[in-house]
């Protein structure tokens, strides 16, 4: 039997179909196997199928083969998760889109992939001045002192300074690469690159082997928007990736924080433009920063020696909706969502809630049974 993760990776190998339809297919059909044989017709059913998108899948659908192509890619990149594999990280796995392949090098830390450490990413300027690189060496220092994982992109810069601070402090840290996990980019972060591999992870959507590429570095900003509880911009001019990844998390749901500057100093206009669309202030009281970050909802499992039934009367109206839809049978995800009424990502964001406070368990096939 071809497992599901060979399906997630034959259909994104079909042009056109990037992470967002790939999230639909799964939702509409339960599982990416049952879409895989889907007919025209219906394939047609799922929102985003036009004509020449479902002539693109009648004609390379054909000459893919889910499982042969799935071991020779293991073959060639040793380390990746699918959205199919129990270890892919949680908080990812909630947002729209997220990447069909995750690659990875280093070393992995379970909890942080299940969303039970907090990870916070830290974005900015290429060309920070003295101020920005000052309070990025400060915050970082905090975060990993404080337990936090502390999340870039390992470009010069703003992403430099918070990856080897936060090393410094003895904590981790994860690099969001626009290359394949293997290229490093820039060439100069040599070393920070092998040091990250001892103390984190570098992580990739992009396969072993993949240059740089100027659109590639905008969509790696969802996964550190997607990867992060909350996304602090140190400092970033009007245009600049910062201001992408903060438009992410905001999309996503996650807390961004901004650090005010001076209204005549380029690289703060950015950072004020945030935080007069509503980002929150990082001020000099870093306690206080740290404590509303700390406040942030973890995705906490439940202690075993707690009954699911004294759990039951404390679950929000939107996870008593999804638990009400069980019987004693396993249900596949989409009827779920008939049976709720409720949008798919809301359900999907339910499940996992449940699942991880052991109420709801996963099963072969996206079909989920109570525990």
């Amino acid at each position: 039997m071809v497992e599901e993760g060979a399906y997630w990776l034959a259909w994104a190998q079909i042009s056109g179909i990037g992470p967002v339809l790939l999230r639909r297919l799964q939702q509409h059909f339960g599982t990416l196997a049952t879409a895989w044989n889907a007919t025209k017709v219906q394939l047609g059913e799922v929102e985003g199928f036009g004509f020449q998108t479902l002539e693109k899948v009648v004609q390379q659908r054909s000459r893919l083969h889910p499982e042969e192509l799935f071991t020779k890619h293991q073959q060639e990149n040793s380390h990746f998760w699918t959205p199919a594999d129990t270890d892919y990280p949680r908080l990812l796995l909630e947002t729209p889109s997220p990447p069909p392949i995750l690659y990875y090098r280093g070393e992995v830390e379970l909890q942080e992939n299940l969303g039970q450490k907090p990870m916070v990413g830290i974005v900015g300027t290429r060309q920070p001045s003295e101020y920005g690189i000052r309070w990025t060496r400060q915050i970082s220092t905090a975060l990993a002192k404080n337990g936090f994982t502390v999340v870039s992109g390992m470009a010069e810069g703003i992403d430099t300074e918070s990856h080897i601070a936060a090393m410094k402090a003895g904590g981790r840290t994860i690099a969001v690469l626009g290359t394949g996990v293997d290229v490093i980019y820039p060439h100069k972060n040599r070393d920070l690159y092998k040091q990250i591999l001892t103390a984190g992870l570098v992580v990739s959507e992009y396969p072993t082997k993949t240059p740089p590429d100027r659109t590639h570095f905008p969509r790696r900003n969802r996964i550190i928007a997607g990867l992060s509880r909350a996304i602090l911009v140190m400092e970033a001019p009007l245009k600049s990736g910062a201001l992408i990844t903060a438009t992410y998390a905001n999309e996503f749901g996650r807390d961004v924080y901004a650090l005010p500057g001076r209204l005549d100093d380029h690289p703060s206009q950015g950072c004020l433009k945030l935080l007069n669309q509503g980002a929150s202030f990082i001020l000099k009281e870093l306690d206080e920063l740290l404590t509303m970050l700390g406040a942030i909802p973890q995705i906490d499992g439940v202690e075993a020696s707690t009954a699911p039934e004294q759990l039951m009367p404390t679950l929000s109206p939107e996870l008593q909706t999804v638990m009400n839809a069980f019987s004693c049978d396993a249900l596949p995800f989409d009827l779920i969502v008939q049976q709720t009424g409720m949008a798919a990502g809301s359900v999907s964001g339910a499940l996992l809630q449940l699942e991880l406070m052991d109420l709801v368990s996963q099963l072969p096939g996206m079909r989920y049974q109570k525990s």
